[in-house]
């Protein structure tokens, strides 16, 4: 399973969370040339692991590259942490060089026909990521104000939008055939007494107070998809319509 390991802040910069999204301009392009370049390989690392049974080693390295560049420009964007990402695509070495790093097991095959079948399978976690990722975006003024004041993230917000964060890493690795681990554990892991931790959020096991807010991230996405859709609907159906085009016209 891929994992997340994050270390929270102690304090951010009121200064750079007030200016975040403008200083993350830079980065915004760099992704979006990236993420064309994804898009590409991707593809075909489709077809090589029909052929293969697996990733060729430059589509898996270059992949990872990419969902741990997505991923640090993410960490910043959410107020998960006051650093700046850097402009590269190696991995940090320690939580010194950044503070947000991810491990994708390389798997040894893949199975052929969950590769064939991947945007199918794809489909029910694409939903609940549409609704999460909704969810946090559609209240993240809200969120931005809290740490403005503070300086710093609450416990319940910073394990909540790490669980967003976590979920949103495993469902592209899975898109782009990193795993053939299916995304879950959106509300954390479980304590184990027995298991010492790797990090904060490894394992990330989650107060009440940032469940609740799971719940109301997922409860106000799902709400935010469906009225999306309602109105994608009603304005379909208006513009199809060739009795209600001629009633509109003089």
């Amino acid at each position: 399973m891929p994992e997340l390991d994050l270390t929270p802040p102690a304090h951010q910069n009121r200064l750079s969370v007030f200016f975040r999204i403008i200083l993350l301009i830079p980065h915004i392009l760099v992704l979006i040339v990236l993420g064309i370049g994804a898009f590409f390989v991707t593809v075909i690392g489709w077809f090589a692991a029909l052929i293969l049974g697996r990733l060729p080693d430059w589509i898996f390295d270059f992949l990872s590259s990419f969902l741990g560049y997505q991923v640090r420009f993410n960490t910043s964007a959410m107020l998960l942490t006051d650093r700046y990402p850097p402009f590269r695509l190696s991995e940090p070495a320690s939580p010194e060089d950044f503070p947000a790093r991810i491990t994708i097991p390389r798997p040894d095959a893949l199975n052929r026909l969950a590769v064939l079948f991947r945007i199918i399978l794809l489909i029910p976690c694409w939903i609940v990521s549409t609704v999460l990722t909704g969810g946090w975006w559609s209240i993240c003024i809200i969120w931005w104000i809290v740490v403005l004041i503070m300086g710093r993230s609450p416990e319940p917000l910073w394990g909540a939008s790490t669980a967003v964060l976590r979920y949103e890493f495993r469902y592209y690795a899975y898109t782009t055939m990193l795993t053939s681990a299916y995304p879950k554990k959106i509300f954390g892991d479980a304590a184990d007494p027995n298991q010492a931790p790797v990090s904060a959020s490894r394992p990330l096991v989650l107060s009440s107070g940032a469940r609740v807010l799971l719940i109301v991230i997922i409860v106000l996405g799902a709400l935010s998809a469906l009225t999306n859709g309602l109105q994608t609907g009603r304005q379909d159906s208006g513009g199809n319509n060739p009795y209600t085009n001629a009633a509109a016209r003089p």
